[in-house]
């Protein structure tokens, strides 16, 4: 995501790191590369029809079932911890084709569809295409009305913010792999879960893809957006929810301010949802107004979304955005009340 202050769809153009540089970096990262994903032959062997647990018609979700699903907060951080251990995963890298392997196969086990959606991009140094993918995991399938739950799950290329080591190696363990590893922990909860709509959750690519301020941010969620905007599915999304670094272990999530400015309803019904849980992080006040993943999904798909982030996190794109700086008590706080807001009746979630 970026700062409060930066503009948003950045063009991209060359940057001023010296390009002998930029190719070392790459390699040592290990390597920003181009990558082929087959995704049909992908999807076609791991996919699975989503578990024939019944959709709850529009009316009060079975209360125990869904106030009573609590997220595994050493499992959540287990699954952080095991991303973390892939190394950088920035676009097109080796280390995002081996997450992807990773999240394909846990989904897949679960009983959840599969399905990448894939696209190229610009390098923000040479200008060469970089193949990005979505990643889609779909629950009840067959279900037309639906929410999304998204997270991004690259790694920026650099930690550009660390003054001792800017281009040194960047886990990502609350910017990136928080979102990824909270996901990975509701998914052992969907398929018994009395959701009343169907639910999809998004990993978007190329969310920073940006060397020194350099390049475009939002590639996966834009590409995302227009895709349904352009060729509407037979579904619609009537509501989405974007996680972003709500790993960290000092957690306090306040109002994002272009959430309670595009999608007010959704805003205010999740943390309403955390107030009744008694989950104390989630603080009904606005503090930042943040450039992410959300914005295409608003602006472009006219997705209602809001952004569940928090902000004040004084590792951002350093090289101490390291799993030791979160904790999995925060990963299961907000999980809980994700599985409690995708069980609420309908009318419940957009007001």
């Amino acid at each position: 995501m970026l700062a409060p202050s930066t503009t948003r769809f950045a063009h991209c153009r060359r940057a001023s790191v010296p390009l002998d540089e930029y190719n070392q970096c790459r390699a040592a990262l290990p390597g920003i590369r181009r990558f082929a994903l087959l995704t049909g032959i992908i999807a076609a062997s791991i996919a699975a029809l989503a578990a024939a647990v019944p959709l709850r018609a529009g009316g009060e979700p079975n209360a125990t079932a869904a106030i009573g699903a609590v997220p595994n907060a050493t499992r959540s951080f287990g699954y952080l911890e095991k991303i973390c251990r892939i190394g950088p995963r920035p676009s097109g890298s080796r280390g995002m084709t081996e997450q992807q392997t990773l999240l394909a196969e846990h989904f897949g086990r679960l009983g959840a569809q599969v399905a990448f959606q894939s696209f190229d991009a610009a390098d923000p140094i040479t200008g060469d295409p970089v193949r990005m993918s979505n990643l889609i995991v779909t629950w009840h399938p067959k279900t037309t009305e639906r929410v999304l739950i998204a997270c991004h799950y690259d790694t920026r290329p650099f930690p550009d913010n660390d003054r001792r080591n800017p281009r040194g190696i960047f886990v990502g363990a609350n910017d990136g792999a928080s979102g990824v590893a909270l996901l990975m922990e509701l998914g052992n909860h969907m398929p018994g879960l009395p959701v009343t709509r169907g639910v999809d959750f998004v990993f978007f690519d190329g969310e920073e893809l940006v060397v020194r301020s350099q390049g475009r941010y939002f590639l996966g969620s834009d590409h995302f957006a227009r895709e349904y905007r352009d060729h509407p599915p037979a579904y619609k999304y009537v509501a989405g929810v974007l996680v972003d670094m709500i790993g960290d272990r000092d957690l306090n999530l306040f109002f994002e301010k272009n959430s309670l400015r595009l999608a007010p309803g959704v805003t205010r019904s999740v943390w309403r949802t955390a107030n009744s849980l008694g989950i104390r992080e989630f603080h009904a006040t606005a503090r930042h107004g943040i450039n992410d993943d959300h914005l295409p999904l608003n602006e472009i798909a006219r997705i209602p979304t809001c952004d569940v982030i928090d902000f004040d996190y004084p590792y951002w794109h350093t090289t101490l955005d390291v799993p030791n700086r979160c904790s999995g008590e925060s990963l299961s706080k907000v999980g809980r009340v994700l599985l409690r807001w995708v069980c609420e009746p309908p009318g419940k979630q957009v007001q």
